[in-house]
């Protein structure tokens, strides 16, 4: 089967697509019209998507409207797709607070056309040096067994800012103070709150109160910065000077502003005062490391290239490894087939992220577990007709050598050809709650991650980083660039990058298409947090069949066929679960960019 370039209308899909895909026979399928009304059509292409969007110059796609203005007007001015990726980051963490800001981490893999290698970066923090594990429990007391959700017992360092200024001093061309300048400026005129936000801000302003009630934390300051007379109603102009502050200061003094300077002692000194045992040390002796990108081939001629731990990328590519040894496009795409062993290599692959992935500084992954063997040794562990009730770790060997060997994300494209794929978040909602002061920004919770299991990989220790749940991503293809993409959402990620690559590659849907399509996601299953698979601490129960999510594009149909085998389905309608798309290809011909965004979020994509 010859793949079709992504322009192109997918009409031999949607002529077989599954009833799953279809909107035109309501009484077959779970989609539910407004108000007893559906979806209209369209003169090419799937009726439930719109066109990609194509440019020839340059091309951003993110989370908020504003920010891909932005990141264009930073490309129009000369910079390169790691400037207008790096202010259109700095924006969303003024305009979209619920997923991401300057007290999280970052992630990225730089496309560089003048080496023609892809460039990884790990911007995640570390834990305080001078607090042990026994020290830790000591605070959350005796009967604690993971780290809370809010307060200071979940703040690792912030890793962002010094992510922006790596990718600066190696693919940088404009100032840094110019590319912050924009989100200055909307920090202190003000930007008006988008939908999908305001329904983000009011889910958090209701998830930190509820804690409130279990957890002793600060919150006087968050509520000051978004909550002051509530959350904000869609369309509300939104100003958060003490970030546009912070931000001047970062574009007067650089770098060494937030880890050395007045602001990391404003860090250091608030967070002591909650009882945290960070200091300004801690801050200072903060860097980035530059990764190796590791990429699988799937079919056809396409890799999938992803980040290695602490981060889960390499759970998407032992998907990838699984699910090639089966020729998914025997089946429509929204079949029951199709769907189970997705969702089986999902629970597969999950069992070693949650026995295997951790800071590789204190615990080295084994180096099997990316080989073509593996992966066919887990697929064979898949039922096809019945979803096994309980899967376990595998046991990968390393292979013989034979040669030298919440969230937001963006990409970004300039007219050389560098394309960015960029990943940053705080985690759990909005952050910790902590929100030092006169700052305007929130702390992550990302501690949160470590496991309190003495024997596990991904156990808490001093100056160490927790396991990571965002990633980017990147596709190859005949070895050359050809898109740069990522999808939000905690443990959606790694399903929702095998889920995009299965649509383009397996079923030909074009760029927006592969990201509108009905998703699905598995929920449950062993966590990198849990105690160790038979340690002392492990409870036995071995049980991790959770829940199976979908969207109400999946036919009831395939449902009712998927519970029969076992899956314990549930149609999720908010759409929230299921993350949130970008995604930049380029034309290997024309050099054309072909830009997508995700309908689920408030998020847009744009060139020029």
């Amino acid at each position: 089967m010859k793949f079709p370039f992504i322009l192109a209308a997918a009409a031999v899909f949607l002529a077989n697509a599954a009833s799953a895909q279809d909107t035109s026979n309501v009484a077959d399928t779970n989609v539910e019209g407004t108000k007893g009304i559906g979806p209209g059509t369209r003169p090419v292409g799937a009726s439930w998507s719109r066109s990609p969007v194509v440019a020839q110059n340059g091309m951003a796609a993110t989370a908020h409207p504003l920010a891909t203005q932005i990141a264009l007007d930073i490309l129009k001015a000369g910079g390169s797709a790691v400037d207008a990726a790096i202010a259109a980051n700095a924006a969303l963490g003024l305009m979209e607070p619920t997923g991401n800001g300057i007290g999280g981490d970052l992630f990225a893999i730089v496309y560089d056309p003048k080496t023609d290698q892809l460039y990884g970066i790990n911007g995640s923090g570390r834990s305080p040096a001078e607090q042990t594990l026994a020290q830790l429990k000591e605070k959350l007391g005796p009967e604690t067994t993971s780290i809370p959700p809010v307060g200071p017992l979940s703040v690792t360092i912030p890793g962002t800012v010094d992510g922006w200024f790596a990718l600066h001093d190696r693919f940088g061309k404009l100032p840094m103070a110019q590319n912050l300048k924009p989100t200055i400026q909307y920090a202190r005129g003000g930007h008006p709150i988008a939908p999908v936000i305001a329904m983000y801000l009011a889910r958090s302003l209701r998830a930190y109160e509820a804690r409130l009630e279990r957890f002793e934390f600060d919150f006087s300051n968050a509520r000051a910065t978004w909550f002051a007379d509530g959350a904000p109603a869609p369309g509300a102009i939104f100003k958060n000077p003490d970030l546009a502050n912070t931000l001047e200061r970062i574009a007067k003094n650089g770098r060494d502003e937030f880890y050395k300077g007045e602001t990391a002692k404003i860090m250091a000194d608030y967070l002591q005062r909650q009882g945290s045992a960070f200091t300004l040390e801690d801050f200072s002796s903060h860097e980035s490391q530059w990764v190796n990108v590791s990429c699988v081939a799937y079919k056809r001629g396409y890799e999938l290239c992803e980040l290695p731990p602490n981060s889960q990328g390499f759970a998407a590519l032992q998907m990838v490894n699984i699910l090639k040894n089966v020729d998914l496009s025997q089946w429509e795409r929204g079949s029951p087939e199709v769907i189970h062993y997705i969702t089986e290599a999902k629970r597969l692959a999950f069992e070693d992220v949650a026995r295997f992935y951790a800071d590789p500084s204190f615990s080295k992954a084994p180096a099997g577990l990316l080989t073509d063997v593996y992966g066919r040794v887990r697929f064979a562990e898949i039922d096809p007709n019945r979803a096994t009730p309980a899967f376990r770790p595998g046991a990968p060997k390393a292979p013989k050598l034979e040669g030298p060997g919440d969230t937001t994300y963006l990409t970004v494209a300039d007219r050389d050809g560098m394309m960015v794929s960029l990943i940053q978040s705080n985690y759990r909602g909005m952050g910790g709650g902590l929100v030092p002061d006169g700052l305007g920004f929130m702390l992550q919770d990302r501690g949160e991650l470590f496991s309190l299991d003495p024997d596990h990989p991904n156990v808490y220790a001093p100056q160490k980083r927790p396991f990571h749940t965002i990633i980017p991503a990147f596709i190859k293809k005949d070895g050359k660039p050809f898109a740069s993409f990522g999808l939000m959402g905690g443990g959606m990620q790694p399903q929702g990058h095998v889920q995009i690559l299965v649509n383009l590659v397996d079923y030909g849907m074009n760029l927006q298409e592969a990201g509108d399509a009905a998703r699905l996601m598995h929920d449950g299953g062993r966590q990198p947090t849990d105690p160790l698979f038979g340690s002392a601490a492990d409870n036995g129960d071995v049980n991790n069949l959770g829940r199976l999510l979908v969207e109400p594009g999946v036919s009831i149909k395939t449902i009712e066929k998927l519970r029969a085998m076992g899956h314990n389905v549930v149609v999720e309608k908010t759409g929230v679960p299921f993350g949130g798309y970008q995604a930049i290809a380029r034309d290997p011909k024309t050099k054309a960019y072909i830009g997508a965004t995700e309908m689920r979020k408030d998020g847009q994509a744009s060139g020029y």
